[in-house]
């Protein structure tokens, strides 16, 4: 079915949207409550390993649902969102308004977007990374099911290690799954570029009014739009990291520590887990890690480095990993260098559980409620997963280690979502994926999910935020991040033909995550070596990207990622792009 293409979001609306109030505010530690989960029935191929466990029984106050421009990590002036809130046979979008959002289910319920679906019996294969997705997935792919009797749903949560391996081999096979994930090593514009994915303008029903219902900077030129059209959803906000401190309270309590009331320090951190380990007497150590994964070695370190003031955004993109003050990449900076000084110390502590190395995120979140280490670094989709089925199992929350210095500046974040979905482009199946899609971009869907996931990821409109029901511990992970977290830079904003660089750059191998999973297990010896290594191969490419674009007509240089008047402690506005 084709319907009218969404014009594209021009630079100087993108800036409007994207602009509000920014200020600089004091990162604090949240303290704990005990959460709740709905359980999940079982999909057909569903494949999910995470465990769940309770919450801690400390008392809190409850975080706002509305965050303020200066301190939410949404970009600033989304207060309306529109969806799709009856299962009207048009399923266009209506308006969202206080009376009507009042009035929206928190449960699922499969609505009729318009889409004009098979009548004949159709296999649909959907994968994701799981965690919390998992649980959302599972009830809303049964429900769908039960209404669309000829369609069914193998939904195949998996590891990001393995998304790495089966989406690659079905794409180079012409068999992936309708809807997937990109694998964390492959750039969205590579996946465009290389023709994996179908843009979603002639697929999702009412496509333009159905994408205004997003909120501002949910789309972006070079992360969720190539060459004038859509191809991906963002599922829910990027205002989340995921390595906070979530810890055993009965460990930390017996020696002594509550992060929840005062946050590890580097130092700390280190000594801590020391002492953990020998608390232990072999029965537990102090962390636990996913060291199987690359991309969490990546995370870790860009996390702790960036908030001791190294600067940028973390990830796997194009501009990830480069100070927005010099337009250079930061990995040879001394916060880098020591935030992997800090792992290689904790290591040679022997503070870490045996076998970590081996083990992927899901695998390691399995562990911790079984009382193997003290603390896990990781996101806030652990909260209801634990609860759900560990509902004995006491645990606390509590921000990242922050810098010795005690003056932890806030962490970037960029325009767009989290939780990409994408459809492969040779689907036989993309009517039922625009009608599943539409959705999960409806504020219906929207608060559906932010109800069932528990904000373990929010929602991405943020009016869901305020009619979704969420535990009390949900609700201080997501007061954390927006302590901690600020609206960062993006070339895309001030240059769209920035885009066209990233359709050019090619991943690195080995990539960053890869780097420091090489110094962490020993193959690599010398950190700033490798570093620096790193650091010319990056630099190298991104030149090489440009030139490839310029040589393509793309008006773009390395000005373009350089932002001299970027303040990390307040959110990058619309007078800021005028005035860099």
């Amino acid at each position: 079915m084709n319907q009218p293409q969404h014009p594209q979001l021009s630079r100087r609306d993108l800036l409007r949207l994207l602009s509000g109030a920014a200020g600089a505010a004091a990162l604090a530690a949240c303290g704990t409550t005990t959460p709740t989960a709905a359980p999940a029935p079982s999909v057909a191929g569903s494949n999910s390993t995470a465990p769940s466990a309770a919450g801690s029984t400390a008392p809190s106050s409850a975080a706002s649902t509305a965050p303020s421009a200066s301190a939410s990590a949404r970009p600033a002036g989304t207060t309306a969102a529109t969806g799709s809130p009856t299962s009207s046979a048009a399923g266009t979008a209506v308006r969202a308004t206080p009376s009507t959002a009042a009035n929206i289910p928190t449960e699922i319920q499969i609505v009729n977007s318009g889409a004009k679906l098979p009548t004949e019996k159709v296999s649909f294969r959907w994968v994701d990374s799981g965690d919390q997705k998992a649980v959302f997935f599972k009830q809303y792919f049964q429900k769908y099911q039960q209404v669309h009797s000829n369609i069914t749903i193998d939904y195949n949560p998996l590891p990001w290690n393995e998304i790495g391996k089966v989406i690659p081999l079905g794409v180079q096979n012409g068999n992936a799954p309708d809807v997937f994930q990109v694998p964390q090593n492959v750039p969205g514009p590579q996946a465009v570029r290389e023709g994996w994915v179908a843009p979603l303008d002639d697929l999702i029903p009412n496509f333009a009014e159905w994408k205004k219902g997003f909120p501002p900077g949910a789309f972006v030129t070079g992360i969720t739009d190539f060459n004038g059209k859509t191809y991906t959803i963002p599922l829910t906000s990027n205002q989340r990291y995921g390595q906070l401190t979530l810890y055993n309270q009965e460990y930390l309590q017996q020696a002594g520590y509550d992060p929840s009331a005062k946050p590890f320090t580097w130092t700390e951190f280190r000594a801590a887990l020391k002492k953990l380990t020998e608390q232990g007497k072999g029965k537990y150590f102090g962390l636990i890690f996913e060291g199987n994964q690359t991309a969490r070695f990546a995370a870790v370190v860009n996390s702790l480095a960036q908030m001791a003031g190294a600067g940028g955004t973390g990830g796997t993109g194009v501009a990830d990993n480069i100070n927005w003050k010099t337009g250079q990449y930061n990995y040879l900076s001394d916060q880098y260098l020591g935030a992997i000084d800090l792992l290689l110390g904790i290591k040679s502590d022997n503070s870490v559980f045996p076998g970590s190395l081996s083990l992927n995120a899901p695998q390691a979140r399995a562990q911790f409620p079984n009382g193997v280490a003290a603390i896990i670094l990781q996101g806030p989709w652990n909260i209801p997963q634990w609860q759900l089925e560990n509902p004995t199992f006491k645990f606390g929350v509590a921000s990242q280690p922050i810098p010795d210095n005690g003056n932890p500046l806030p962490l970037g974040y960029g325009p767009g979502g989290s939780n990409l979905l994408w459809i492969y482009a040779k689907s036989p199946n993309k009517a039922v994926a625009a009608d599943i899609l539409s959705y999960l971009g409806s504020l219906q869907g929207q608060v559906a999910w932010g109800s069932i996931s528990d904000g373990a990821d929010s929602p991405i409109f943020p009016q869901a935020n305020q009619y979704a029901k969420v535990s009390p511990l949900a609700k201080q992970a997501q007061d954390l991040f927006e302590k901690q977290m600020r609206l960062a830079p993006d070339p895309n904003v001030r240059n769209p033909d920035v885009a066209s660089v990233s359709l050019e750059f090619r991943a690195l191998n080995p990539d960053f995550g890869q780097v420091v999973q090489g110094l962490f297990s020993g193959q690599l010896k010398d950190p700033k070596a490798a570093m620096k290594d790193l650091q010319d191969r990056s630099e190298a490419e991104l030149d090489r990207a440009i030139k490839a674009a310029q040589a393509k007509g793309a008006k773009v240089s390395r000005d373009d990622w350089k932002f001299a008047n970027w303040d990390p402690t307040k959110n990058y506005t619309e007078a800021d792009y005028k005035g860099a």
